[in-house]
């Protein structure tokens, strides 16, 4: 006899949670099934957040997952120049953070069992079967829920087994790895910093802040594979290079990898009885991941009202998430894939145009004014940089 739910959440995710916060907040009962024995150990490496990125999910940062608050960040190309964009950020504790939206979630009836992986899921008449299985226990359980979400990360089998190709490119997840580390007043800076070029092809190697002798240096990259050892190595000798540590001053605390979806793009996100959101959907960024389950949960949370669960009823959920985060993704493809196949010395040409701008003031308003703000500045300061954006067209 299987056990019966409006909506099964499958991942903890940030998606995953504010999905099951808001299908409860629709009348929904909702279910939330977490492999992990706990929320928050272990967390994806994902560590930091921006205002304007918190802003869209209508959620206040809360002082109990930040350890840092940044003034901003600096954009930094091969050859040093720096772009520096004023938005006011936040180092997390991610633990912290999950169990923060663990307990909103609860609050609003969400039933969470941890430790509980979802290994099958099939379609039967008016909704979908789950098959569980607990700990190292070889006892399954059955669950029929009349909708599912799906949000438990960018490698996930359920999706894959509900038969949806959830990203238009997913050849283009920029895979990486991230160092705690600690060194004296490595963390007392107020900007993280995003360093762009041939070292990194693709994405980037960072540098986050976290307050005293704390920060969390890192590299993500395209097309190379999931193993980005070399890259990372290279960029450690530099970063000791850069901010003059010693080797005997530089300890690395923890390391974690996985891989981030940023230029992706989401396609098949819907079925029937079925949605897929975050990481799994190819939707980067945590405030951008949140916003998306808040979309997919309030759209579960009607249908269940309708009685309706068919991908016609779902399909809200994609026009819903397109007119409020589309174009920043595809924006954001642009934009990375035009560096991804620059020269780096175009790129510093490139950043030339910007170095003594306040681009703050580009970044206002919606993506596409955002866009023509910066090709105006472009244009009046050094029309021939417009030609080292067409590398977008190139076939590398």
């Amino acid at each position: 006899m299987a056990t019966k739910t409006d909506i099964a959440v499958i991942g903890a995710s940030p998606a995953g949670l504010m999905a099951a916060r808001y299908a409860a907040l629709g009348g929904a009962k909702v279910t939330l099934f977490e492999q992990k024995e706990e929320i928050g150990k272990d967390p994806h490496p994902a560590n930091s957040v921006y205002k304007g990125m918190m802003t869209i999910t209508g959620e206040k940062v809360d002082s109990s997952y930040v350890v840092h608050t940044l003034k901003g960040m600096k954009l930094i190309s091969p050859d040093g120049h720096k772009i520096k964009v004023k938005t006011e950020g936040y180092a997390l504790d991610k633990g912290a953070f999950d169990r923060f939206y663990e307990k909103k979630a609860l609050s609003e009836g969400v039933e969470i069992k941890t430790g509980t992986e979802v290994v099958n899921l099939r379609h039967k008449e008016s909704g979908v079967v789950l098959k569980t299985a607990s700990g190292n226990s070889e006892t399954t359980e059955r669950v029929k829920a009349k909708v599912v979400i799906i949000a438990d990360g960018i490698l996930s089998k359920n999706a894959q087994a509900a038969g949806l190709h959830t990203m238009k490119h997913p050849e283009d997840i920029a895979w990486g790895t991230e160092l705690t580390i600690r060194a004296p007043g490595i963390g007392e800076s107020d900007f993280a910093e995003y360093f762009v070029g041939s070292h990194a092809p693709g994405w980037k190697s960072t540098y986050l802040p976290r307050g005293a002798d704390e920060a969390a240096i890192g590299v993500y990259v395209r097309h190379y594979g999931q193993d980005v050892s070399s890259f990372l190595d290279s960029w450690i000798a530099r970063f000791k290079d850069l901010k003059n540590i010693a080797d005997d001053e530089f300890e690395i605390i923890e390391r974690k990898s996985s891989g981030d979806p940023i230029v992706t793009i989401p396609d098949q996100t819907y079925t029937d009885n079925i949605m897929v959101a975050g990481g799994a959907a190819g939707q980067s960024g945590i405030g951008y991941a949140m916003h998306a389950g808040q979309i997919a949960g309030k759209v579960g949370a009607m249908a269940i009202a309708k009685g309706d669960y068919s991908a016609r009823m779902l399909s809200k959920y994609r026009s819903n998430w397109r007119s409020s985060l589309y174009t920043e993704h595809v924006f954001g493809r642009i934009g990375l894939e035009t560096l991804r196949k620059m020269e780096d010395n175009e790129i510093d040409e490139l950043f030339e145009v910007f170095e003594d701008e306040d681009v703050s003031s580009l970044i206002k308003g919606n993506t596409f004014n955002q866009g023509l703000s910066v090709l105006s500045l472009m244009l009046q300061k050094k029309p021939a940089s417009l030609l080292k954006a067409s590398a977008y067209f190139r076939n590398k």
